[in-house]
């Protein structure tokens, strides 16, 4: 079983990852995924203790985990490291993929989507129902796309 410790990542990534996430969910949603708060450090924190997962990927050929917060880690049963070396299409069985290339394609053409279902996997294997997850793109402070992001609260486990 993984050790879910603190991310080793430095604090200035976790909160800058996290305000980008934060901010292009608000401009595509008009929602905030936590209150606002203008404090970057705060708003990290809060994402990586709440009780739903956030986590996305970067712009790579194959994209890479580039953040789960803590809820996220314990599902997908990895450590920070582990995840953050992961291309995202192993969170999903093979016969799965092309539905979930399918989503991503879409979130990138329309920006967000707000009611993906799926089935995903976690390393130990175990897999899992996800619910009503929104999907959406993630921008820099100048408008250019640096990834995809999801978060949910809605899952179930199978078998």
């Amino acid at each position: 079983m993984p050790q879910f410790t603190k991310p080793s990542s430095s604090n200035e990534y976790l909160a800058a990852q996290v305000s980008h996430l934060l901010r292009s969910y608000h401009q595509l949603t008009g929602r905030h995924l936590v209150g606002p708060i203008d404090d970057a450090s705060k708003m990290a924190e809060l994402v990586n203790n709440a009780p739903f997962i956030v986590v996305s990927h970067g712009l790579e050929e194959d994209p890479i985990l580039n953040y789960g917060n803590r809820c996220a880690l314990e599902l997908f049963a990895m450590s920070w490291d582990e995840f953050t070396r992961t291309p995202s299409r192993y969170t999903a069985e093979a016969p799965n993929r092309d539905e979930r290339e399918r989503l991503l394609n879409d979130v990138t053409a329309k920006g967000y989507i707000d009611d993906y279902s799926g089935v995903r996997i976690s390393s130990d294997g175990k897999r899992f129902r996800i619910k009503q997850a929104t999907v959406w793109n993630v921008y820099d402070l100048e408008g250019n796309k640096m990834g995809q992001a999801a978060t949910f609260s809605e899952w179930s486990h199978l078998e």
